[in-house]
């Protein structure tokens, strides 16, 4: 009992395929979020040099914005620096920690369906801790999920080239200022998408887990006590 045994027939039930599922759902979920890299930029047309200048802003993952620097002190000759406005990380890595930790568990999972399944289903321990840990991440992908796309769409303004403007001080008389764009922030409204969708595989995963306890398992009838049971009757002759 406490060795492997490989099995690879788990991979073929519901309980197997969707946590490959849920593994494969984790690392897009991640990695579309903490692999992002964008640029918002203003071009500036100085008043008193007739300077035209392109001022640029690099934000990623973890999107601290308020720490990203995009008009200096010296631009256009004002003595006012200017930041992008928002701090975003907590949301982020929030949703980035459950989807690392959710591929990490669903890694562990399948190795106990593959090689010890027998100990898994040996008593019903094993069932009702899976039946939690998988009750919890369709909890918490849930409230990751929507920590983080309210942080997208708060993230989406604050780079904003016409919200920049409004804060900047070099706009505000010093010079004359326009958009220059902003990157397109497609992979992070996937990282959304797959954060929800997480959200249902987990939902759907903890039915069949619950499936393998024994809360699921049909009552056994009641036993009959031998003293009431009624003795054969002897065949009668004709």
């Amino acid at each position: 009992m406490a060795g492997m045994q490989l099995d690879l027939g788990p991979l073929k039930e519901p309980i197997g395929f969707i946590k490959i599922l849920e593994w494969i759902f984790a690392i897009f979920g991640f990695a579309t979020c903490g692999g992002f890299s964008g640029k918002t930029g203003l071009n500036v047309k100085c008043k008193n040099t007739n300077d035209t200048l392109h001022l640029n802003a690099t934000f990623q993952y973890p999107f601290r914005l308020n720490q990203i620097l995009i008009v200096t002190k010296d631009t256009c000759n004002q003595t006012v620096e200017t930041h992008l406005v928002g701090d975003f990380s907590s949301s982020a890595e929030f949703f980035v920690a459950i989807a690392v930790l959710a591929f990490l568990y669903c890694m562990a999972a399948l190795v106990l369906y593959v090689g010890y399944l027998h100990i898994y289903r040996d008593g019903n321990r094993g069932p009702v801790i899976d039946l939690v840990v998988t009750t919890i991440f369709a909890f918490v992908w849930l409230v990751s999920s929507s920590a983080w796309g309210k942080g997208l769409t708060d993230l989406k303004y604050s780079t904003n080239p016409e919200t920049i403007i409004k804060n900047a001080n070099v706009c505000k008389g010093f010079a004359d200022c326009s958009s220059a764009g902003v990157s397109g922030m497609g992979s992070l409204n996937v990282s959304v998408v797959f954060g929800f969708l997480n959200m249902i595989l987990w939902c759907g995963n903890a039915w069949f887990v619950y499936k393998e306890t024994s809360w699921h398992a049909p009552p056994e009838p009641p036993k009959q006590d031998p003293g009431n049971v009624a003795a054969p009757q002897p065949p009668q002759n004709p």
